[in-house]
């Protein structure tokens, strides 16, 4: 396993005195069999109320509350862990859903419930389209099948970096070209669903070590759930399967749902001044 100190700085400013909502903060990374978490801490400036939750996914979420008035919001996270996930894993993949199209028992249908549902509107069934040219045949091998329209994305859209909120809808991207990784993410999740595969959307962040020195950012990518192997990590803005590198803070069936930092402001129409992210993923041998 490799130590890693993880650091995110959110900084909004306002040209005035702004009343902050409950702000939603998701920082803490999920801890498993391939993430082991030694310490993680954060402070809020102005100072607030401080609870925490586990949400349905089993997510850790803090509850922020404020009183009075700011112009500013300051939250700062540090969280040391252990990440030894497999560079090139290997999926004990069921013998029943080795091959696509496969069922999935009823029990596991069930409890993936909206997982497996598409949740973007595609009246024209442009996605189910586009997904299907991935399927050679049927039958056919599954993994394949999921690696393909994985690395697909990228031969068809354009990776580019986008700092405002908001994600695009799958149509959007494959119409515009270009996407960023929670549009990647999105893409690939809603593309597997017309396929039949329940999948999840997960946001946290990427460590690269030959990048340490430069800022880093948050990351998104998606997980398909495949029986005997369970879930599968699919990054496919990185072409990449497996948790290799990559530090999960949260998962869910959209990308509102794990963002880090969720709430709004009552104030002037134009209070609001910018916004900054500050990220860095460092190891500590």
């Amino acid at each position: 396993m490799i130590a890693l100190t993880l650091r995110h700085k959110t900084t909004y400013r306002y040209n005035r005195p702004v009343k902050l909502s409950t702000h939603r903060l998701m920082l803490r990374p999920r801890e498993s069999r391939e993430l082991r978490l030694i310490s993680s801490a954060f402070i809020v400036m102005p100072e607030a109320v401080v609870t925490w939750a586990h949400d349905v996914f089993g997510n850790a979420v803090a509850t922020a509350t404020f009183a009075g008035t700011t112009d500013h919001l300051v939250i700062d996270s540090v969280a040391e862990l252990e990440l030894g996930a497999m560079q090139w894993p290997v999926f004990d993949v069921a013998a029943s859903a080795a091959s696509y199209p496969f069922p999935y028992l009823a029990d596991d249908r069930t409890d993936l419930g909206a997982l497996a549902i598409p949740q973007c509107p595609d009246p024209m069934g442009r996605l189910r389209t586009w997904a299907e040219a991935f399927v050679r045949s049927r039958p056919t091998d599954t993994l394949s099948l999921l690696k393909d329209l994985s690395t697909g994305i990228t031969a068809c859209v354009r990776y580019q970096s986008r700092d405002d909120e908001g994600t695009q809808a799958p149509i959007e991207t494959l119409d515009r070209g270009w996407g960023s990784c929670r549009d990647f993410a999105v893409l690939f999740v809603e593309a597997v669903r017309e396929l039949g595969f329940g999948a999840r959307i997960v946001s946290g962040y990427l460590y690269n070590p030959e990048r340490e020195r430069e800022a880093g950012t948050t990351h998104a990518w998606a997980e398909v759930f495949v029986p005997g192997a369970g879930w599968i990590t699919f990054d496919p803005t990185n072409r990449s399967v497996g948790g290799f590198n990559l530090i999960p803070v949260a998962v869910g069936r959209g990308i509102h749902q794990v963002m880090p930092v969720a709430g709004s402001y009552t104030g002037m129409t134009d209070a609001f001044q910018g916004l900054w992210v500050d990220v860095s993923v460092t190891s500590d041998g």
